[in-house]
């Protein structure tokens, strides 16, 4: 299911997360520019595109993936057409720390699906692991001071992104265990982009569906601007094709469980991020986060 973490496999696992920490930077400053529901529809549409010339044959009429073409579909779903939706609805709503906190969450969501879904064990190595990351993660979005923590409150936004951890969480776990639960995939797992364009197929069909739903109750948004089409640029080569592809290859490397110890650098690469962004100057808390959840991730790994 998971073997030792190497170098390289601890590069994308962390790659990946830098990737998101700037896609969700970018999909809260361009929320105005454009709805949530159609960023995700176009942004899946232009990988599409980008992915056609590389990996266009999976989409033949003979091709193997028709015969596992349920499971792509769940995947599709889940990690295509909802995790993203999610997440650039609940940046409309909630406010960044808020997001960032709820999606804190994932490391302790990873081991309890695979404990009661998937039947696998929780060591105390990883309970340990997964308490000193959160424990960054809250020195992060505190900025080191705990009195902030106590007054936040949850609006609609943060039970989305709670909604689509959980999503993204499950998407983890189905993507480790398609070795398993589709045996005949194999020459499509091994190819990145084609695995990628495989799920593509079926994520956005749901996205254009709730891409429909968002324009039929009125609520569309679509603003052409240079600083949108800077932001499509970015979401979709380095969030949607680089780091799906950083994330597909660690999960099936590390296992989903120790993968999700790294989903915590998002909060503190989002933060960094901002220090160019919004002009501040980095902390001691920070140094401090870093190696509360490095910390977490090498306990959580060791065998």
């Amino acid at each position: 299911m998971s073997s030792p973490l190497t170098f390289s496999t601890a590069a994308m696992l962390t790659l990946a997360p830098l990737l998101w920490a700037g896609n969700a930077i970018v999909g809260r400053l361009v929320h105005d520019l454009i709805s949530p529901f159609t960023l995700n529809l176009v942004r899946w549409c232009l990988a599409l595109l980008l992915l056609l010339p590389v990996a266009g044959y999976v989409l033949r009429k003979n091709s193997a993936i028709w015969q596992c073409w349920k499971q792509y579909a769940v995947l599709g779903i889940l990690g295509i057409g909802s995790y993203n939706a999610l997440l650039y609805l609940a940046l409309k709503t909630s406010s960044p720390l808020n997001v960032t906190l709820v999606g804190s969450s994932m490391p302790v969501w990873m081991l309890l699906i695979g404990r009661f879904f998937f039947g696998t064990s929780i060591s105390g190595r990883q309970m340990l692991g997964a308490t000193l990351s959160m424990l960054g993660v809250a020195v992060v979005l505190s900025r080191g001071d705990a009195q902030q923590l106590l007054g936040l409150e949850l609006v609609p936004g943060d039970w989305f992104i709670l909604l689509a951890t959980i999503v993204w969480t499950l998407y983890s776990w189905l993507l480790a265990r398609s070795a398993i639960t589709m045996p005949s995939q194999t020459a499509i797992r091994s190819n990145w982009a084609a695995f990628l364009m495989a799920q593509l197929v079926f994520g956005i069909g749901w996205s254009a569906l709730l891409a429909g739903g968002e324009m039929a109750v009125g609520e569309l948004v679509f603003v052409p601007s240079w600083t949108l089409a800077a932001a499509m640029l970015f979401i979709v080569i380095g969030p949607a094709i680089l780091a799906y592809r950083f994330w597909g290859e660690g999960v099936k490397r590390a296992g989903p469980a120790t993968a999700g110890f790294f989903a915590n650098l998002i909060p503190l690469f989002t933060a960094l991020l901002s220090i160019p962004i919004l002009g501040e100057v980095p902390q001691l808390y920070h140094a401090l986060a870093f190696a509360l959840i490095v910390g977490g991730i090498v306990v959580s790994s060791r065998r």
